[in-house]
């Protein structure tokens, strides 16, 4: 009898709980957690030296035909004399005078647009009345040649810095503030609606919702308009004269000068990449948190 108690009083003994299979881990990839960072370096050194393959080709092909006396020397000097004639203006500072009155005549055109734009922009796409206003005038003067209003600033301003760098700013206005327009009025007005529903105010709302969603295409913008502003200044150094690269390029040509005006050329080109290469890093840094940034 007692047996079957024990036997019976054994079988409704609950068992003892399994201990719960612990949860799978994904494996790491082979690189650990740097592996997609060193895959984004390997692929940015990789662009870079397919690049500089192609520049380095096209001024071998250069110092090959003026070598070789296929073009005359006048109109084509070699990649060496011109590199020669670049150097003697670095060490008599001829060319960082040059390089920095054209740098700064660029940046503050480029920075006067820039501040007038971007607002502009926003106040476009966020009131009806300022859209009705502006939109016009920004459809017609869009298309414009730009350069055909130095005269007119000419005219206002004076033959001094002040014109040159009201058309750079000029210039630079119209891809700004078309692009944050655009950016601004793309942004989908669900996440609007639900930042109001959660209490934010109207600026908060444009400072934390607006202008981060909108920061793509004004960054977009911005690298279309400094190449503009960079082609603007040497125009109007070119046109209007005095220090600057532009001006030094003319006043070269005027004394037949060749290898003066190509390493002009070369210096403008120098610059030109260095500025929209910075602009180019300065965007991934922004966007960071962008999914176009990551590898």
């Amino acid at each position: 009898m007692s047996i079957r108690m024990a036997s019976s009083a054994s079988s409704r003994t609950p068992a003892p709980a399994r201990p719960a299979a612990a949860p799978l881990r994904r494996a790491a990839p082979a690189g650990g957690p740097s592996y997609p960072r060193l895959r984004a370096i390997a692929h940015f050194w990789g662009d870079t030296l397919i690049q500089l393959s192609v520049v380095a080709a096209l001024l071998i092909t250069w110092e090959a035909v003026a070598r070789l006396s296929a073009i005359n020397p006048f109109l084509l000097p070699p990649l060496s004399t011109v590199l020669a004639r670049v150097a003697q203006d670095a060490i008599s500072g001829t060319m960082v005078l040059d390089l920095g009155l054209t740098l700064y005549r660029a940046a503050s055109g480029f920075a006067l647009g820039l501040v007038v734009a971007i607002p502009l922009g926003v106040l476009m796409a966020r009131n009806s009345a300022v859209r009705w206003f502006f939109d016009p005038l920004i459809s017609v003067g869009f298309p414009m040649p730009k350069i055909s209003f130095l005269p007119i600033f000419i005219l206002w301003f004076g033959i001094f810095d002040t014109s040159k760098i009201v058309m750079i700013a000029f210039s630079c206005f119209f891809p700004i503030v078309s692009a944050t327009y655009a950016g601004t009025l793309g942004v989908d007005k669900w996440v609007i609606w639900s930042a109001r529903s959660f209490g934010a105010t109207p600026r908060e709302v444009l400072r934390e919702v607006v202008l981060p969603m909108a920061l793509p295409q004004i960054l977009t913008g911005i690298q279309i308009a400094v190449p503009v502003g960079l082609i603007t200044t040497v125009v109007t150094e070119m046109l209007m004269g005095g220090p600057g690269i532009g001006g030094s390029m003319m006043q070269a040509g005027r004394f037949a000068d060749s290898p003066g005006v190509f390493a002009g050329i070369v210096e403008i080109a120098l610059l030109g990449a260095l500025v929209v290469k910075s602009v180019e890093l300065t965007r991934k840094r922004l966007l960071r948190w962008h999914p176009e940034t990551r590898p």
